[in-house]
């Protein structure tokens, strides 16, 4: 056991103490919302809602609705009252003329004044509008929906998934396309911020330095939620999140950091302020509250029987990267059976639910690029060990039980890696030739990396090492995706430049799956 691993241990220890601790108090505190010292009718200089409106995890009865007071949101929000009630309206029509469903939520400033109204009660595979009141100052509508019910089997799933937003490297110009596809979801799979500090000569520039603190967490939350082409992409359907390193630390490993010389117990502390604010500036449910360090993001989300989501978590509960990270052969620690990606208690819960699935496609919505990709030329081979290649026994564990379950057609969507890709997934990728289990669609970044290109330097050789990759391309975008019970679609969006706006939309490559056939076709 070398000597990162053997913290590792340590710090999960303490990371224990630590969930037991004070850091545990504050949110829970925040939830319990007595009355005492409720500002009811507060009367607002300046807007309160400048961070708009967001709704996400919807079920076929219900969704969840946010927002977040913050009249000035570089500051911490400005906010000194520590509880303000605030009152949301959901409508059936975007006049607001028919209310549905109203209610009261308290906004404390231990969640950084934020409002989680979680809906229920509403007819299923239904569009609705809302809004939210404070005093005198009334939020911009939204618009959101309930899933199709659950034995119901839809003709359609319309939806979009991106990742990395790196705010200072490019404008958000994706989602401006995006918003004209109208989704019925949007798939957010991680580094929504980056933690760095500002710098100079960027399109953009971020506030204040790397973030470390609670109020620098939600500082930075506040900058990329001003972005305006972001915040109409929330206010246009419901959003399933899941975070990947960026919303807390570069690289992150579970308890461990990529500086060796950082201390374990600041460490965490740095985590439980940017769980917390993740939370905060998030629409998920009550479920999701961080206790300390610790917050389960991991969870389901059906779409009649057309579709079950399952959204991973593959930074909290991972093995640190082996190998000392980077690029290497497969060796050592990436062959270890123990090396875990998902964590225990996460990979059979997957299993559990991928084996009560009913639905005719199961999503996997997660971080890393699951394919094992050869990343240099000739008999060498060596493989990034932050992904999914890095721990290739829990890897081929998870693909061999999705073949040998029967799992209906599985599909893989990924982030991380700022490039579009289209993988068959192998039970063995020495076999290029074998049939394929699974699909892997992988998106490229929203901005981060600043503008992109169509073929980066090697992309031919890059595909003749690895024959099983079907399509690579490293400009900026989304993938827009259509389910039928027949068929999955998958195109790929693309911004050739994200310095300046007015980039038009290009469909550069669209792929599709057939019911009941792994392994993805051009079309």
């Amino acid at each position: 056991m070398n000597r990162r691993q053997i913290q590792q241990q340590e710090w999960t220890r303490r990371q224990w103490i630590f969930s037991g601790a004070s850091l545990a108090v504050l949110p829970w505190l925040a939830q319990c919302g007595t009355a005492v010292g409720v500002l009811r009718n507060p009367r607002f200089a300046e807007n309160p809602f400048t961070l708009g409106v967001a709704s996400g995890d919807p079920t076929s009865d219900g969704v969840v609705l946010w927002t977040r007071l913050a009249p000035e949101p570089l500051q911490g929000g400005g906010l000194f009252a520590d509880t303000i009630e605030v009152r949301w309206e959901l409508a059936a029509d975007e006049g607001f003329r028919k209310i549905v469903r109203s209610g009261v939520e308290t906004a404390t400033s231990a969640l950084g004044h934020s409002v989680h109204a979680e809906v229920s009660g509403l007819q299923p595979d239904t569009w609705y509008w809302f809004r939210f009141l404070c005093g005198d100052a009334v939020s911009r509508s939204g618009r959101t929906r309930t899933m199709p019910a659950a034995d119901s089997l839809p003709a359609r799933l319309k939806m979009c998934f991106a990742s990395c937003q790196h705010y200072e490297t490019g404008l958000f110009t994706a989602y401006e396309h995006m918003a004209q596809e109208h989704p019925d979801l949007v798939l957010h799979l991680g580094d929504y911020i980056y933690e760095y500090e500002g710098k100079d000569h960027r399109v953009r520039k971020h506030a204040g330095p790397e973030i470390t603190t609670l109020e620098h967490y939600r500082n930075r939350y506040a900058q990329y939620r001003l972005d305006p082409q972001l915040q109409t992409m929330h206010a246009l359907c419901p959003w399933l999140v899941v975070w990947d390193d960026h919303e807390f630390d570069n690289n992150c490993a579970g308890a461990v950091s990529e500086e060796a010389e950082v201390d374990p117990q600041q460490f965490l502390l740095r985590r439980a302020n940017a769980y917390q604010a993740y939370y905060e500036n998030m629409p998920l449910r009550k479920p999701a509250v961080p206790s300390g360090p610790d917050m389960r993001l991991y969870r389901t989300i059906d779409f009649g029987r057309l579709a079950r989501i399952e959204m991973l978590d593959t930074r909290q509960y991972r093995s640190d990267q082996p190998n000392g990270d980077g690029l290497k052969p497969l060796s050592g620690a990436a062959l270890d059976p123990r090396t875990t990606m998902l964590g225990d208690v996460q990979e059979q819960w997957l299993l559990q639910e991928l084996s009560s699935s009913h639905a005719r496609w199961n999503i996997l919505g997660q971080q890393v690029m699951m394919a094992r990709v050869d990343r240099v030329p000739g008999a060498d081979q060596k493989f990034s060990m932050d992904q999914w290649s890095g721990y290739e026994a829990a890897r081929n564990r998870l693909l061999s039980e999705i073949a040998s379950r029967k799992i209906s057609n599985p599909i893989v969507l990924t982030g991380d890696i700022h490039s579009n890709w289209v993988n068959d997934l192998l039970l063995d990728f020495g076999r290029p030739q074998d049939a394929a289990v699974a699909t892997e669609f992988v998106c490229t970044s929203i901005s981060s990396g600043g503008n992109g290109t169509q073929k980066a330097t090697g992309h031919a050789l890059l595909m003749s090492e690895n024959p099983f990759v079907k399509f690579q391309n490293s400009e900026r975008g989304y993938v827009s995706c259509e389910v039928t019970p027949d068929e999955w679609r998958s195109r790929y969006q693309v911004v050739e430049y994200v310095d300046r706006p007015g980039a038009p939309l290009i469909t550069r490559s669209a792929w599709a799956v057939e019911n009941g056939r792994a392994g993805a076709r051009q079309i």
